[in-house]
């Protein structure tokens, strides 16, 4: 794994993830048994848009070559996703269903890999 490789699956997973929050906004909340009525997929559709702007940093973040470049990328990663686990945590305190853990640990693991390859510049190549 080097940073490139690791950027070009979180672009190909986020761009899916994106996708599939807008054009079925409610197949990956129901995976963890949250219903979402009609008329709160604008909530669907903006997590949408944001993973997709993910996606494309990754794909954008590539070809970077510089530290500075290659850090601000990670960090961004790391914000995002530590984020998102925050508030996954929060859902589950107020009701979500407990499949929501396996989506926190996966951020986690995310979370480890940008550090691993973007902070610490492990495997640029």
């Amino acid at each position: 794994m080097n940073f490139r490789r690791l950027l070009t699956f979180h672009g190909l997973i986020t761009f899916a993830a994106g996708v599939v929050l807008i054009a079925a906004p409610g197949l990956i909340p129901g995976a963890v048994g949250v219903h979402v009525p009609a008329d709160a997929y604008l909530v669907c559709y903006l997590l949408g848009a944001a993973e997709l702007a993910m996606a494309f940093l990754s794909f954008a973040g590539r070809n970077l070559r510089q530290s500075d470049g290659i850090r601000l990328v990670a960090l961004t990663m790391i914000v995002f996703h530590g984020c998102t686990a925050a508030v996954e945590i929060y859902a589950f305190a107020r009701g979500v269903h407990a499949g929501i853990w396996v989506n926190v640990a996966l951020r986690v693991a995310v979370i480890a890999l940008f550090f691993r390859y973007g902070l610490r510049q492990k495997g640029l190549s």
